[in-house]
């Protein structure tokens, strides 16, 4: 089906180290429609020429490909000229895509991509609505879709608003709003090792688990972020949404099918039941910190009192974890990058165990970055005269496994999905809402309860509380 992608924000930093790569490469291997064109818009003033030789650079400084496939790839591309904040620009797109279609003699699907500040969601989305670019041709043809870059809000009050400008546009359906964490091969791979291992369903709850740590540690600071970072925090950045939707991939019920609707219904199940630690709680059961030299980042306010580490223990009200310690644990400018989740196995009261003060406990670290693979402890006896246990473990490395297969990156797989329709790896408006809550009432108790920043040298481990 003939199909016109718009990118908003055509110029910027996401167009060329995600976009312009993930594009290439469905181009080159044949998974784009026949008919296909990719409309930039943006601030900028360039000629259609232009534009094509700004994608051909930043073609090639993301792929090994010959020059004339490039330019090949380039002609797919022209360019709209117009500011957010200005109701022309969005007409002459609009008057661009009526052109489009009549050369087509056809109602083309249309793919409205917001790579842009989230700043300007709200600008943008008015202008698309006032300018009639986001209604469809007509109902049996030509579909519309929206591409939305997280954070979605910043507060729940702030993704309410987002959602209701939305909602004013499209349906449900047509809303992708993406958090490129769940694209990773890794995190996909979690619904695979959940669902298609039977031995570990019946000791996938709280009879059995002790406990579950996710952990997102990155050895480096903020870089050049600090106009985004400052403010906002470790637990906005990251804790709203790439570990809270790790925690509902591992935490999740079986869902009915692996049909989009079904696994988004069953990952907000998880995120509703999340309890956040109240009262004196907040102390016991949270930590923030601030590397040393924060203050002094570029872009960051010299008294600034914005976390880049934060420590939550937190539990989900339901009858499978009931009663279960949940970890979550990220920071910035830590001893190493590190994400992965680790689950704690129980072992059985009373124990047989050859010291009777040492439970042999099991624990599995599913390792999703740098060194991705699933990693299991378990226990054996050493050899001699004596019962001595000593700890062992099975390894599984998930590029070592498949090495002579191809990787795709996180943005390849959800463009694609985008424009086969495929919701699963996207999140939904009841998952937003409910990790906007639990959020916004951690930040509160943290307020309320004056949970001090701790500083910590650049290369901690963890932080001591």
């Amino acid at each position: 089906m003939p199909t016109v992608f718009v990118i908003l924000g055509a110029t910027g930093d996401l167009m060329r180290r995600k976009l312009i790569p993930a594009l290439f490469h469905h181009y080159q291997e044949g998974l784009l429609p026949k008919m296909f064109q990719i409309v930039g818009f943006s601030r900028d003033v360039l000629t259609k020429e232009s534009f094509q030789a700004m994608v051909q650079e930043m073609t090639k400084a993301k792929v090994a490909a010959p020059k004339e496939k490039i330019d090949e790839f380039s002609r797919f591309f022209v360019y709209q000229q117009g500011v957010f904040e200005e109701k022309e620009g969005y007409k002459s797109l609009a008057q661009f895509l009526g052109m489009r279609d009549r050369d087509w003699k056809t109602c083309s699907n249309k793919l409205f991509y917001i790579a842009a500040h989230p700043q300007h969601y709200k600008t943008i989305l008015q202008n698309l609505k006032s300018s009639g670019l986001t209604k469809p041709c007509s109902p049996e043809e030509g579909w519309t879709r929206i591409i939305v870059e997280k954070p979605f809000g910043k507060d729940l009050k702030t993704a309410q608003e987002l959602d209701r400008l939305l909602g004013k546009l499209f349906r449900e359906e047509q809303i992708y709003r993406m958090d490129h964490y769940l694209g990773k091969e890794t995190v996909q791979n979690i619904l695979a090792f959940r669902f298609s291992n039977s031995f570990l369903e019946p000791a996938w709850n709280k009879d059995w688990i002790e406990s579950v740590c996710i952990r997102l540690l990155e050895a480096d600071g903020i870089g050049d972020r600090g106009i985004f970072y400052d403010g906002i925090g470790a637990f906005r950045d990251v804790g709203q949404n790439h570990m809270l939707q790790l925690l509902a991939l591992f935490l999740m019920e079986t869902p009915s099918s692996f049909d989009g609707d079904a696994v988004r219904q069953a990952r907000a199940e998880v995120l509703k039941a999340l309890k956040a630690p109240k009262g004196s709680a907040v102390l016991e059961k949270t930590a923030r910190g601030q590397y040393e030299g924060y203050q002094g980042e570029q872009n960051v306010a010299a008294d600034s009192k914005t976390e880049t580490y934060f420590r939550i223990i937190t539990s989900l009200n339901n009858a499978r974890w009931k009663g279960v310690p949940i970890t979550l644990e990220s920071g910035k400018a830590m001893e190493k990058d590190l994400v992965e989740a680790q689950i704690t196995f129980r072992h059985p009261t009373p124990c047989l165990c050859p010291d009777k003060n040492r439970h042999q406990k099991n624990v599995l670290r599913y390792t999703i970055e740098p060194d991705e693979g699933v990693k299991m402890s378990f226990w054996v006896k050493k050899p001699g005269s004596k019962m001595q246990i000593e700890e062992r473990s099975f390894s599984f490395n998930y590029r070592e496994a498949f090495k002579g297969d191809e990787f795709q990156e996180a943005y390849e797989r959800l463009l694609l999905n985008i424009i086969q329709g495929d919701q699963t790896l996207f999140v939904s408006t009841e998952e937003i809402m409910a990790s906007w809550k639990f959020v916004d009432s951690i930040v509160r108790g943290w307020d309320k309860a004056k949970v001090p920043l701790v500083s910590y040298l650049k290369g901690a481990p963890v932080i001591e509380t």
